[in-house]
């Protein structure tokens, strides 16, 4: 009978495996910071926490980026539900400018041999930014990585050093200097450490369970994918040129449908990526002076003035486009890309649109529209009206003036109705 209760017991107890709860959720950043690495890191760090994972590995291979992205980024980090582990690597990758505040918001921080961390002074995108304002931007910036080094407990001396002075140190620098935590030369090795690691989150602590972990790894849907693409300035301006091309060619070749579909969904896609972008809309109101500029030169005669105005509205708008202070990785747009897209601009609207409005305004050479200018001979005496023959067609005329002998070449001056008004032309 105890035998029986036993086993009763046993059956009632659920079985559970030793990688039970021990999912180890693990995610790759290669490139700069911006608002789709920020989404794709919160909706990761969510999924995670519902899946009660064990932790979640961030591998991280960045020049920098937004400052309001990672501003988000170092936000999920330091509200996580479970510990946070940022992995520098690949050996000869780097954790900079942006990549800094978030390897130091980390509960664990790795990095792998042949990388380093530093630099984070922040800069401007145009270049330069007067000094009142380059001490703010610092400032601030340091303050922050100040507020992150003292939760996590690192060398906040170092960290504001790396945001002052931009340095940066390599991966056993930075543990000796209690930057980082760990060095580890691959994955394996990264989990064989962090297992019976304690962590502190929220108000209690964690021990991490790593070893036997089931490893679940998570890359950017094609959603994410195409919106990191479209986060560079470039492609985001090429598109938003391609768009008014199109729209334009359309407008002035009604009925070509293909550059309209084109000029549409490049000007969606440009929109979109401009919503990830800091974007000055004084730059995006240059432009469109630039186009407008453009096509008044074919309409008015300006000896070329209207023509530079448009050059010079473009190539301004299109250096103050993309403007923000940040941390590296973000840029404006390039002006290997900008000088070439005002040139074609130019002569895109000086013989692509230009042949579309001088079609507009050609005189008709179809239809009745088009016999004005047309030279024919009468077939019969023109006193004031009669018959003339042109193109092989009879038609009824009246002269203008006077009347005209059988034989005489005459010009169509006008139409009414089907009748032609008709002067004597003499041929060359």
């Amino acid at each position: 009978m105890p035998f029986l209760f036993a086993l009763c017991l046993l059956a009632a107890v659920p079985f559970s495996s030793p990688a039970e709860n021990r999912i180890i959720v693990v995610t790759k950043i290669d490139g700069g910071i911006n608002p789709a690495v920020a989404d794709y890191l919160r909706d990761e760090i969510r999924r995670a926490e519902e899946h009660h994972a064990q932790c979640i590995i961030v591998q991280l291979n960045t020049p920098g980026g937004l400052l309001q992205s990672t501003r988000e980024i170092v936000t999920e980090f330091l509200t996580a539900k479970i510990p946070i582990v940022v992995y520098v690597s690949p050996q000869g990758g780097q954790s900079a400018s942006a990549g800094v505040f978030i390897t130091l918001a980390a509960h664990i921080a790795a990095m792998s041999p042949g990388t380093n961390i530093g630099a984070a002074h922040p800069v401007s995108l145009q270049g330069g930014m007067d000094s009142v304002m380059s001490a703010k931007v610092t400032n601030d910036a340091a303050a922050f990585i100040r507020s992150i080094s003292e939760k996590r407990k690192r060398n906040v001396q170092w960290a504001e050093e790396a945001v002052r002075k931009s340095i940066a140190i390599t991966e056993t620098e930075a543990v000796q200097q209690g930057v980082v935590d760990l060095i580890a030369p691959n994955m394996q090795a990264l989990l064989d450490s962090l297992e019976g690691r304690t962590v502190a989150i929220g108000e209690g602590k964690l021990v991490l369970k790593t070893a036997n972990a089931i490893i679940e790894r998570r890359e950017m849907g094609w959603p994410e994918r195409l919106l990191n693409i479209l986060s560079d300035p470039n492609i985001a301006y090429v598109l938003m040129m391609i768009g008014m091309y199109g729209l334009l060619f359309e407008l002035y070749n009604p009925g070509a449908i293909f550059p309209g579909i084109v000029g549409a969904v490049s000007l969606l896609l440009a929109l979109y990526a401009m919503h990830t972008l800091p974007v000055n809309y004084a730059g995006v109101i240059l432009i469109v002076m630039g186009i407008i500029m453009f096509v008044l030169e074919l309409k008015i005669l300006s000896h070329g003035m209207l023509t530079i105005g448009g050059v010079v509205c473009l190539l301004l708008g299109s250096l103050m486009l993309i403007t923000t202070d940040n941390w590296g990785g973000a840029r404006a747009v390039s002006l290997g890309v900008i000088l070439p897209t005002i040139l074609f601009t130019t002569l895109f609207f000086v013989f692509a649109i230009g042949a579309g409005i001088r079609a507009q305004r050609r005189i008709p050479t179809t239809g009745v529209e088009g016999l004005i200018g047309s030279v024919g001979i009468t077939i019969a005496h023109l006193a004031p009206d009669g018959q003339i023959k042109i193109g092989g067609e009879i038609w009824t005329a009246i002269a203008a003036e006077g009347s005209i002998a059988k034989g005489q070449h005459v010009i169509v001056e006008q139409i009414d109705g089907l009748v032609l008004k008709v002067r004597a032309h003499v041929p060359k």
